[in-house]
């Protein structure tokens, strides 16, 4: 009796049905890493806990507020994604060589299909998750009021108080 790929691809469901409500459970919310460079050269570095109209405050160690008109630029630092890019890379790698490999069984060639794709997989998602991972940064010296209104926008979402007045 074949195995069906449809067996094997409900069981990797049912194990990502596992594992993902942990990941999925409510907690606090957490505001963007930011790290902070001013026009005099210094850095600040910590959590973006709100947005203010003239200022950003951080938390590092304890609250510190940075005065707009003194930063030069705001890279956001994002955590490294590129192990589940990888995993999710493997997986799909992996489902789409079963379902190759099955779809044509009389092919010499289809066993090898099958290897080939799994490593193909988790390299390509690997190199995506590298890609969703990488920093952002922001340059507030010297743009127009209206680009500095859009960055302030945009950093508010990613605060951990987003509605701050």
């Amino acid at each position: 009796m074949k195995k069906r790929p449809d067996k094997r691809i409900a069981t990797i469901l049912a194990l990502l049905i596992l594992v993902l409500p942990g990941a999925l459970s409510a907690r606090e919310r957490r505001g963007a890493k930011l790290v902070i460079t001013l026009k005099d050269g210094q850095t600040v570095s910590g959590e973006l806990i709100a947005v203010k109209p003239d200022s950003l405050l951080l938390f590092a160690g304890k609250d510190e507020s940075v005065d707009l008109v003194a930063i030069k630029s705001i890279r956001i630092v994002k955590k490294d994604k590129a192990l589940l890019g990888a995993i999710c890379g493997l997986l799909a790698g992996d489902a789409a060589g079963i379902i190759y490999g099955k779809s044509r069984p009389e092919e010499e060639l289809a066993g090898l299909s099958v290897l080939l794709t799994i490593p193909a997989g988790a390299l390509i998602g690997a190199g995506a998750g590298l890609l969703a991972g990488k920093d952002k940064t922001i340059q507030l010296e010297g743009k127009p009021e209206s680009e500095v209104g859009k960055a302030l926008a945009y950093l508010r979402g990613k605060a951990r108080i987003r509605d701050y007045k």
